[in-house]
């Protein structure tokens, strides 16, 4: 088994319509850290699987397609099918999209040295003369591996062209669903990529992918699970345990450890809707603190994982740059207490690569919600000065007003895909949307090493489980989808594995 890792990064405008959050008071004024698509590829010597996370509030049918097929947009490259929503093939006049992708600082394994990130080392400003300028250069060194010094086709000091590289067969497109970045379309059902976000995310994904391609090497893979304390919890449940699964996937080389591949069920939600500067949020935390641990020459990758109902809510002491920096280093550390422990095989060089996709149409909700009602219960909550009570009363509303915004039902059903992957021993499944934390464990039940990344080639919206419904959270209100629509998709999912 070869495997290889690349990253892009995806620049965002300063007066940027942002997603995530419906009382956003305005676009974008700046960048707190900058937003990436990280690839990791495995290669048998016969399939490839590319796992490509970006750092945007949602991937819609439309781009997982149109990323799809950019990928494999060499003449030579084989034809990737998809019963989905087509998208038009981009052709050679697409090249100024995946040049712009390309003139960012490429990163592949294996690593070089750091490039200064805009002050001399040692260099340093009093705190009350830094600016979000000085945080972002400061947070774009900590975010990203060194460049790679050699890559195929290429030459030392410079990577090689993207048109050197064989394309991949089977590409996932997961957002890491952070809510400080571009708006992409995020409505409950699905809605339409906004034009430029379909050319740049799905150009930043070819060179992500194709630089993860000409970076493969012979590797090894353990998986490794256990508890994170602290970071996540259910936020509709005040009282529930602050405790949530944590999944590495770790890429052992001939040196030691090259890489690692996170799944973390946690919204990435830290920053609050009142900020207008462009970040990846938890993930982009969590890869700079695994950095700083693990070292320069191990790259990560960090997916968002069945976190529908999982948020910071609870947990979160702040929501600003030294909440994520705590929250960050809190899930860096587990994951090195777990890459510490014994892991379970997941691949070794002879193993082999399954892929397969099921087609599922989830049928729409019917949910009738009293706006009067929820109105009323928030005003008596602020009156309380409960601010919990509040929180939760003010979401409910929100839920209401979001799914007033999702796309008009032309159909009674969605269709949706789920994938799964077998490499080796280990298996990943790949879900659309934001399922519950409690579907992944449906899944993941007695099966093995299995990791369940949600956000994943499609938006459906919210997928809470049935019994969730009995209940008026947020969640539920805004959801498109009805009752046992979770199960349906956990269901097929398992039997997946089960025939992989």
């Amino acid at each position: 088994m070869r495997v290889g890792y690349g990253s892009a990064e995806l620049p965002v405008p300063n007066g940027t319509p942002m997603g995530g959050y419906i009382d956003r008071p305005g676009p974008s004024t700046g960048t707190l850290d900058p937003l990436r698509v990280s690839a990791v590829t495995w290669s048998d010597g016969e399939r490839r699987f590319a796992l490509a996370v970006a750092d945007v509030i949602c991937v819609n049918t439309d781009l997982a397609e149109y990323a799809r097929q950019a990928v494999n947009l060499d003449e030579h490259a084989p034809r990737t099918t998809n019963q989905g929503t087509s998208a038009t093939r981009p052709t050679r006049q697409d090249e100024p999209a995946r040049r712009t992708a390309d003139q960012d600082k490429p990163a592949t394994w294996p690593m070089g040295q750091d490039e200064p990130a805009g002050r001399t080392a040692g260099e340093s400003k009093p705190a009350s003369t830094i600016t979000p300028q000085d945080e972002h250069a400061r947070r774009t060194a900590q975010d990203e591996p060194a460049s790679a010094t050699t890559a195929r086709g290429g030459h030392a000091g410079r990577p090689a062209e993207v048109g050197d590289v064989e394309p991949v067969c089977e590409l996932w497109l997961a957002a890491s669903h952070t809510h400080a970045g571009p708006e992409t379309g995020c409505v409950p059902g699905g809605g339409v990529t906004p034009g430029p976000w379909l050319e740049r995310v799905s150009g930043a994904v070819r060179a992500a992918v194709h630089r993860a391609v000409d970076s493969e090497r012979a590797a090894d893979g353990t998986a490794h699970r256990g508890e994170l304390l602290g970071v996540g919890a259910d936020r509709s449940r005040p009282n529930a345990a602050r405790t949530v699964p944590l999944d590495v996937v770790a890429v052992w080389g001939d040196s030691g450890l090259a890489g690692v591949v996170v799944v973390l069920p946690v919204h990435p939600t830290v920053l609050p809707a009142s900020n207008l500067l462009v970040s990846a949020d938890l993930a982009g935390a969590v890869r700079r603190a695994l950095r700083a641990r693990l070292g320069d020459g191990v790259w990560a990758v960090v997916a968002t994982g069945a976190a529908g109902n999982v948020s910071t809510r609870f947990t979160r002491l702040g929501q600003d740059a030294a909440e994520l920096d705590r929250l960050g280093g809190l899930v860096a550390d587990r994951c090195v207490e777990l890459l510490a422990q014994p892991g379970e095989r997941a691949w070794t060089g002879t193993d082999q690569i399954r892929t397969v996709r099921a087609r599922r149409d989830l049928r729409r909700a019917q949910t009738d919600a009293d706006h009067g009602s929820l109105a009323a219960d928030y005003a008596t909550a602020t009156a309380t000065g409960d601010p919990v009570a509040a929180r939760l009363a003010r979401s409910r509303l929100e839920g209401v007003r979001a799914r007033a915004l999702g796309t008009p039902p032309f159909t009674d059903t969605i269709p949706v895909d789920v994938s799964v992957a077998r490499v080796g021993s280990l298996g990943l499944v790949g879900l659309p949307g934001e399922p519950f934390l409690e579907v992944a464990e449906r899944i993941t039940n007695g099966l093995g090493p299995i990791a369940v990344l949600g956000y994943v080639n499609g938006y459906p919206g919210y997928l809470p489980t049935a019994e969730a419904y009995q209940r008026s959270d947020y969640e539920v209100l805004v959801s498109a989808v009805a009752p046992g629509s979770a199960e349906t998709l956990a269901d097929t999912a398992r039997q997946l594995l089960e025939e992989a």
